[in-house]
């Protein structure tokens, strides 16, 4: 692509997959990518996974899956202000939520204190590691290889931390936790994509839930500032008759802010570290950014969300339920593995302690609540 940036990501200079393909005909290689996340199962079961509220709480809410769209749109948006690859960060956007457990973070939580307490030989848990996980080893849909056997750029991307001990164990994907580089522009923009998507529309959500209120988000500058903006722009909406209308114009113009301030800051970082390859650019500072008052309107935004929304009495009942469903299904499986099919069965321990992190990790909400039942109730 003769628009992409010197500092941009290329399929054809790509350092290639896991396992050597013929090149894709029609395509390049990382719409290749894209279109077998699309197509992989784990990214069909996000529609029944758990953004902040539980998946039986309300049709209206986001799940992982309205969750990785509304990223990659944001994603995408970057990515042609800043020329780089837009097939590639798309791909990054919709990958990177694809090892989450049931339940959200409480899910995973309480699946890394399972594996740490009961089977400490398997190591504990996390969900960006599990992202990467599925599309190397766990989806079945090829025969010549495990997973999806996507290009590094895209396993780059979706593995965003790692601790140097797990780093160690997975090869040159990352490296740059051991070595102090980065990964490319697309993966940086990926990132941030993904905190401007969840802190808006959990406060679309939040509102919507009555679990917090457009006078508890006034006392915050980046949405008293958004909010003051649309109500003079559109003096006849009135608060209450069209209150759905003006939190969504507010939270439309504070996305659109963080958008245009992440682009304007990095276009800036790139222009004083001038990046003639992608390997440059690996080898400076972190680029992708926001300025120092957005920045903190931003953590502010995100303290409020953890301290009125994340930390809510409502969902903390439900957290401590959804904890008690993983907990009491790992105990289970790892007390007699003969409730597990065939296909979950190991003979070494720590091996069969990280097939049923996996059994469980891949679980929608509503078959996660299903298995519970079907192992705990008479009825």
């Amino acid at each position: 692509m003769s628009t992409l940036a010197p500092y941009a990501c290329h399929p054809e200079t790509s350092r290639g997959r896991q396992h050597p393909e013929p090149p894709p005909q029609g395509r390049s290689a990382f719409q290749r990518d894209r279109d077998r996340i699309i197509h992989c199962s784990a990214f069909r079961r996000l529609e029944y996974k758990t953004q902040v509220f539980l998946n039986h709480e309300g049709d209206l809410f986001r799940t992982r899956l309205t969750h990785s769209i509304e990223v990659a749109q944001i994603a995408r948006t970057l990515a042609r202000n800043l020329g780089v690859h837009e097939d590639l960060i798309e791909a990054m956007a919709l990958a990177h939520d694809l090892g989450h457990t049931p339940f959200g973070h409480a899910g995973q939580d309480e699946l890394n204190a399972c594996l740490r307490e009961l089977a400490p030989e398997a190591g504990g848990f996390e969900h960006n590691l599990q992202s990467l996980r599925v599309v190397d080893e766990l989806e079945e849909r090829y025969a010549a290889f495990n997973g999806l056997n996507l290009c590094f750029e895209t396993r780059e991307g979706i593995l965003k931390h790692c601790s140097r001990s797990h780093a160690r164990t997975l090869g040159p994907v990352a490296a740059r936790f051991l070595d102090g580089t980065q990964p490319s522009l697309e993966a940086q923009l990926t990132n941030l994509a993904d905190e401007i998507a969840y802190n808006n529309h959990d406060v679309d959500d939040g509102l919507r839930s009555g679990l917090i209120t457009v006078e508890q988000l006034l006392h915050l500058e980046i949405f008293a500032m958004h909010h003051e903006q649309v109500r003079r722009r559109y003096p006849d909406l009135d608060p209450v008759r069209d209150g759905k209308r003006l939190v969504s114009e507010v939270i439309r113009a504070m996305i659109n802010t963080l958008v245009l301030d992440l682009t304007q800051t990095t276009a800036a970082n790139l222009a004083r570290v001038k990046p003639q390859s992608v390997d440059e650019l690996r080898a400076a500072p972190l680029l992708a950014a926001f300025s120092d008052p957005v920045r903190t309107q931003s953590r502010a935004l995100k303290q409020f969300l953890l301290n009125n929304l994340y930390r809510h009495h409502q969902v903390m009942r439900m957290t401590r339920k959804a904890k008690r469903v993983v907990r009491e299904l790992f105990v289970a499986f790892l007390d007699d593995p003969r409730l597990l099919a065939d296909e979950y069965r190991r003979e070494d321990p720590a091996a069969q302690a990280r097939a049923i992190a996996d059994y469980i990790a891949g679980m929608t909400d509503r078959y996660a609540i299903r298995e519970h039942r079907t192992i705990y109730r008479m009825d």
